[in-house]
């Protein structure tokens, strides 16, 4: 099973460096990199406002907890959102593509 996993980071350099670690590790098959998401939410009783680029990580879901393990080293935040999302279905070369570009479960990463 395939996922989408979305992590908002506070700058493109931040989140070139984990998108890179990611796809080097093979944890992720592609990383999306977008700049200009403005982000509100409610954090230690404010009200915040923050510019942040977000990444979109096409993974396995059995490598989530490693991808996880990963951005959270890379990460500044206290508390990065990493959250992942079923993928239901998707052009079959590009899965296969995908299945092919990813750690297989046997092989274990740092």
């Amino acid at each position: 099973m395939y996922q989408i996993v979305l992590c908002n980071c506070p700058n493109d350099e931040i989140a070139s460096q984990i998108a890179k670690h990611l796809v080097e590790l093979k944890l992720a098959a592609c990383v999306n990199v977008i700049p200009g998401v403005r982000s509100v939410y409610q954090w230690q009783g404010k009200i915040e406002i923050d510019h942040e680029v977000q990444l979109i990580i096409k993974t396995r879901q059995s490598l989530f907890e490693q991808l996880s393990r990963e951005i959270t080293q890379l990460h500044p935040y206290d508390v990065p959102e990493i959250i992942a999302m079923e993928i239901a279905a998707g052009n079959h070369a590009y899965l296969q593509w995908l299945e092919e570009s990813l750690t297989h479960d046997d092989k274990k990463t740092s």
